[in-house]
C-alpha cells in the first residue's frame, strides 16, 4: 500500500523487522489473549500478532488504513473500531484486556491519562512511545522527568522502560529516539478519592519550581503538613506517589 504519512494523525510508521519481532516477543501474546492495537497502521505489528492470535481488535481514525486492512486480513481474525482512540470506550471490549501500539507522539499523554480511567478492565499494555515521555513515565522523585505525568500513571501502574528504538527504524524518520514501555495495572490505588489525588498533583506541579507551602497554599495548612511529616518547604518533584496519597487521604477524612 502506497500510504503517504499524514501528519495530522502524527504517523510515522515501523518498518525493521528486528525491532518489531524484539517488540512482540516482548509483549509475548497467548492465542486466546483478548488484545487491542491502538493505531494499527500498514500492520507492522498487526500482522506479526495475528500469526500469534485467535483475533485482534484495532482502533484506528485513518479511514484508508482501514480499507486497507479490512481487505488483506480474513474476516473474524479482525474487528476494526474506525473511531478516534481518545473517544473510545474501551471497556465495551470487555475485561482483562491486552493494549499495544505505536501511539502518536502528538496525543501520547491524553491518550495515556483517557487509558488510565479503564485500569479496572486491562491487564497490561506495551506501547512505543517518544523516549522522553516514557523517561517521564518511569521517573523516579527528585529527579528531573519527574512530574504530574509520572506521579498519575504510577498511581494506576507499575511501569517498566523494555528498551529503546532509533528513528531510522521507521518511515518518514522522527526527530527523535523512541523507547517500548509496559505497564501492568496496580491491584489498588492508594489514593480514595482519583479527584482530589488529581487536583492535588496538579496544583503541586503547576509552578514547579515554588515550594509546596506556596502550590498548595488554599488546600493544605501548615498544621496538615506537619500532621503528615511533609516538609512545606519542599517542591512537589520531592514527593513520592504516597506522599501524594497521603495528602489527598487527609484531606479526604477531614
Amino acid at each position: 500500500m502506497n500510504h503517504a504519512p499524514r501528519k495530522r494523525f502524527g504517523q510515522n510508521f515501523l518498518k525493521d523487522a528486528a525491532v518489531i519481532s524484539r517488540i512482540v516477543d516482548t509483549i509475548h501474546p497467548q492465542t486466546a489473549d483478548k488484545m487491542v492495537e491502538i493505531g494499527p497502521g500498514l500492520g507492522a505489528l498487526t500482522f506479526p500478532l495475528l500469526d500469534r492470535l485467535e483475533h485482534l481488535d484495532v482502533v484506528e481514525i485513518d479511514r484508508d488504513i482501514v480499507v486497507h486492512l479490512s481487505t488483506r486480513i480474513p474476516k473474524g481474525k479482525l474487528t476494526i473500531h474506525q473511531t478516534d482512540a481518545l473517544k473510545f470506550d474501551f471497556s465495551s471490549l470487555g475485561k482483562n484486556l491486552r493494549i499495544v501500539g505505536n501511539l502518536p507522539y502528538n496525543i501520547s499523554t491524553p491518550l495515556l491519562f483517557h487509558l488510565s480511567g479503564f485500569s479496572d478492565a486491562i491487564r497490561d499494555m506495551h506501547f512505543m512511545l517518544q523516549k522522553e515521555v516514557v523517561d517521564r513515565m518511569v521517573a523516579e522523585p527528585s529527579t528531573s522527568d519527574y512530574g504530574r505525568l509520572s506521579v498519575m500513571l504510577q498511581h494506576r501502574f507499575h511501569m517498566e522502560k523494555c528498551f529503546e528504538v532509533p528513528p531510522e527504524c521507521f518511515y518518514p524518520a522522527p526527530k527523535v529516539t523512541s523507547a517500548i514501555v509496559r505497564m501492568i495495572p496496580l491491584e489498588s490505588c492508594m489514593a480514595k478519592s482519583d479527584a482530589l489525588f488529581s487536583r492535588i498533583v496538579s496544583a503541586a506541579f503547576s509552578q514547579r519550581r515554588k515550594t509546596l507551602r506556596n502550590t498548595l497554599k488554599g488546600i493544605l495548612d501548615q498544621d496538615g503538613f506537619e500532621a503528615l511529616s511533609i516538609d512545606s518547604g519542599a517542591r512537589a518533584e520531592n514527593l513520592s506517589v504516597s506522599d501524594f496519597a497521603s495528602i489527598a487521604n487527609y484531606l479526604e477524612d477531614k
